[in-house]
Formats: structure tokens, C-alpha cells, sequence
């Protein structure tokens, strides 16, 4: 069992605070501060009515309509029927166990880690799962957050607690200052790059160093996002002032001198000076370029610069015959520049890139210029497009020739028509560019949202350092 003496880590801090119960074999009941369900909890909910039990606490879980969420109609009997049915299903599972529900047409309604922090639901200190991946989003705050399967999201429905092994500490530094066009997107895809989609197996990692201090909550959201895609269970940064910033005056968080007291717990929440971690990585912030991925997992990542691998040359056999099939499926020419790289369609969204911070970066590339591809613009909330449109983002994105729609999961999933044709290659902010990903036979390219804003422009992947010409 593991012993709590001596220096911890913030992950170690966090983990032990919640812990209920522990068995011999390692495996530990962690008390859940926050269930966050979207229309896939539907298996949870049954499992409910067949034992005739309720929701544990449904004070502590929340329902939001995300993954099913048309963006261009937003009445549901205007909508494909079997969508409408799992939209109507959360919605119904919600009330009737009181858990407090953010439907389709409430006006908070948004992708369900873009919802989390923007009510402060999410918080420091906390323990938060979503049956989602990508729920490692939420680490930005210093929290612990994961995703779960159906069975699991039954467990915590039913008692607010779940069996866990506590992974491995591990420590990714990014020190040093990012250069302009470089942001939170390419230092995740440089990681993955670097350690492997399966780099971080078995680890929760805490980002630290200069360059992620540095960073707003957006782009620590951004990083932690991408967290699953090298393996890791999560990743979280430590709270500092500027977490704190963006909680003060959100509507789920402590108000006035709750706040304050709260802020004085929150800035303990960091990793002793002398903390063991199993694993450490140290990247060199100046030495991140814009990285486009130009295969079929996120660790098929380049600086813009560089050109497609050739497997011939690839000694690991292993991975030459990964980099052949990806090639194969992406259509393209081993050696050849990423920048000859044609587009089709451009997206803007998705729980990576889809924040009010992402969408300035965007419009401030696209402002003045009009897009050589068709490509769709997905706020992350709904509370998020209205400031978008608030400040005229929407007409530099309309007025530039791309679609300005509602908030949702949209094109990153292709499960609620919004979909990459077959064989048509799209300039992405999302976060898997897996086979079909997003569409059958689609091809995605991933980068950041002011990568995919010169990919528009030009039709091509392009470096978005030769579009800015004294743009910030």
C-alpha cells in the first residue's frame, strides 16, 4: 500500500484527500466530487432503473447535451430522429433524478469540458469524471480528472465513489518562452511526438515549467486536453493566480470571502520542492515550432516546417510499417514537403480549441482575407458564441467564407452530421485524427486554431508565422 510520508507530489496530495477505502491489491475508492454525464450515459441510467436506485448525489453530477448536438438546428423536432431520441433521453434521465440539466436550448448549454470550468463546476483540488476521454481537460485547474466506462459511470451514479489504482506521478516541463504563432496546441502535439501515443501509459502528468505558467486557462485547458493521447490517465496543473482569476464571479464558485478562504487552500495545491516522480520530461519551449499532424495518430506530429517521413528510412520496422499504412490512408508522398499538403475544409471547435481564446486567435489570421476552402466554426458554449459575437468574431469568420454555427461536439465525432466527406482532407483543431475519425474515409490534419485559419487562407497546410506580418 502506499505510504503518504515524505514529499508528495500535487497529483499525490489530491489522491490521498479522496481516498475511502483501500484494498490489498492496490485498488483504492476515491470519494467523487463531480460526475459530469452527456448523452452516452444513457447505460449508466439503465443500470439505475434495473436495481431501482438513485442517483447517489445529484447535487454533484451534472447532465449537458454535447457529443448529439445538432449546430444548425436547434429544434429537436426538426432533427434526425434517433439524435432528438438521445438528446430527449439525457434530458429525461436528468430530471427525473434532479440532477440539474444544461439541455439543448438552455442558454449555457455547450461541449461538456467547455461547460465545466466556464460555471466553475470544475475546480481546484477536485476529484471529476465524465464517461469522455477527454475529461482529463478539467486537470487545467489543478484538479484530478478522467474518463470512465459505462459501468463505471453506474458506480459513481449510484454511490459517488470509484475503485481506482493510482497511476504513476509523472513530470512534463516546458521551460523557457513559446515564440509568436506558437501556443498550448503545438506544445501538446510536441510532447506526443516526442514520448508516443503510448509515452505516459500508467501516469498522471503534472505540466510544469515557465512556458506553462505562462499560459492562460485556455491554453492549460488545451494541454491537459491532449493529456490521453500520449497514454497518460490525466494531467493537471498546478493553481496558481491565474486559475484563480478565472474562477472569481463564475457561477458555481465560492463567492466573495468563501472564495478568498478558498484560494488560500488552493494555492497548497502544488508539488512538494523534493517530490519523487517516475518519470520527467523536459522540453525546451523555444524550440517548439506550429506542428501539424500528418498521419493517423496524434503522435504523427512534425513542425510545419518538416516534410513526410519516409519509412525506408525508419529502422524500427514497427514503426515504418505504421508509417506506410499511415500514408497510405492520409494519400500522400513520403518526402514530401507538409506544406504541399493540399485541404479541403477547414474546422474550428471541439473540447480542444473551441474557447473564446481560440477564436481570436482564428479571426485574428483571418481578418481581412477571405478562405480558399469551405470550413465550420463551432463555438464550445453557447455562452462562448455570444461573446464571440459580442466582440464581431463571427462576421470576420462569415465575412471570410466559413460557416458561424452553434455549440456542440460538431466534426470532431461525426455523430451529429456535421462529418468530413469520404476522402476529403480536413485542417482540424480537434484532438484525434484517428482512421474515420471524422467521417468514413476522412483525413484530418491536427493543428491550432490560428494553423487552421492559414490553412483556410491558403488552401494548403501552411506555417501561420508567414501569415501574420506583424499580426499578434
Amino acid at each position: 500500500m502506499a505510504s503518504y510520508d515524505g514529499p508528495q507530489t500535487l497529483f499525490d496530495k489530491i489522491w490521498r484527500n479522496h481516498i475511502v477505502a483501500s484494498q490489498a491489491d492496490g485498488q483504492q475508492l476515491l470519494f467523487i466530487d463531480r460526475h459530469l454525464v452527456h448523452e452516452g450515459s444513457f447505460h449508466g441510467f439503465n443500470k439505475l432503473k434495473e436495481k431501482k436506485a438513485n442517483v447517489s448525489r445529484p447535487d454533484l453530477t451534472f447532465g449537458i447535451v454535447d457529443h448529439y448536438a445538432p449546430t444548425r438546428v436547434r429544434d429537436i423536432s426538426q432533427i434526425d430522429p434517433t439524435i432528438a431520441g438521445m438528446i430527449t433521453q439525457l434530458e429525461d434521465n436528468c430530471r427525473a433524478n434532479g440532477v440539474r440539466i444544461f439541455g439543448l436550448n438552455d442558454p449555457r448549454q455547450g461541449i461538456v469540458h467547455v461547460v465545466g470550468p466556464e460555471q466553475a463546476i470544475t475546480l481546484p483540488g477536485a476529484t471529476i469524471v465524465c464517461g469522455d476521454s477527454h475529461t482529463s481537460t478539467h486537470g487545467a485547474f489543478g484538479a484530478i480528472a478522467f474518463g470512465i466506462g459505462a459501468s463505471e459511470v453506474a458506480h459513481v451514479l449510484m454511490t459517488q465513489t470509484l475503485w481506482q489504482k493510482k497511476p504513476k506521478p509523472m513530470r512534463v516541463r516546458f521551460d523557457g518562452t513559446l515564440a509568436p504563432g506558437v501556443g498550448a496546441k503545438d506544445m501538446a502535439l510536441s510532447m506526443i511526438a516526442a514520448i508516443g501515443a503510448d509515452g505516459a501509459q500508467g501516469h498522471a502528468i503534472e505540466y510544469a515549467g515557465s512556458a506553462v505558467s505562462s499560459l492562460s486557462m485556455e491554453g492549460r485547458l488545451t494541454l491537459c486536453n491532449l493529456s490521453i493521447e500520449s497514454g497518460a490517465r490525466c494531467g493537471l496543473v498546478a493553481p496558481d493566480e491565474t486559475t484563480i482569476a478565472f474562477l472569481r464571479g463564475r457561477p458555481l464558485a465560492p463567492q466573495g470571502p468563501l472564495l478568498d478562504r478558498a484560494a488560500e487552500v488552493w494555492r497548497l495545491l502544488a508539488s512538494d520542492a523534493d517530490a519523487h516522480f517516475d518519470r520527467e520530461v523536459v522540453i525546451a519551449g523555444a524550440d517548439i515550432a506550429p506542428i501539424v499532424t500528418w498521419g493517423i495518430s496524434p503522435e504523427d506530429s512534425l513542425p510545419i516546417t518538416g516534410t513526410v517521413p519516409q519509412p525506408d528510412t525508419i529502422p524500427d520496422e514497427g514503426r515504418a510499417a505504421h508509417a506506410r499504412e499511415a500514408i497510405d490512408y492520409m494519400g500522400l508522398k513520403p518526402g514530401m514537403a507538409l506544406t504541399e499538403i493540399p485541404v479541403d475544409r477547414v474546422f474550428i471547435g471541439s473540447c480542444t480549441n473551441s474557447r473564446i481564446e481560440d477564436l481570436r486567435a482564428a479571426a485574428a489570421v483571418l481578418s481581412g482575407r477571405k478562405a480558399a476552402v469551405p470550413g465550420l466554426v463551432s463555438p464550445g458554449s453557447s455562452l462562448v458564441k455570444h461573446q464571440a459575437e459580442q466582440e464581431g468574431l463571427h462576421r470576420i469568420f462569415i465575412d471570410a467564407g466559413l460557416e458561424w454555427v452553434d455549440s456542440g461536439c460538431s466534426m470532431c465525432v461525426g455523430m451529429n452530421g456535421d462529418i468530413v466527406p469520404p476522402g476529403e482532407r480536413c485542417a482540424s483543431t480537434t484532438n484525434r485524427n484517428f482512421k474515420g475519425r471524422q467521417g468514413p474515409k476522412a483525413r484530418t490534419h491536427l493543428m491550432s486554431p490560428a494553423m487552421v485559419a492559414a490553412a483556410a487562407v491558403t488552401g494548403r497546410l501552411t506555417d501561420v508565422r508567414d501569415l501574420m506580418g506583424g499580426r499578434a
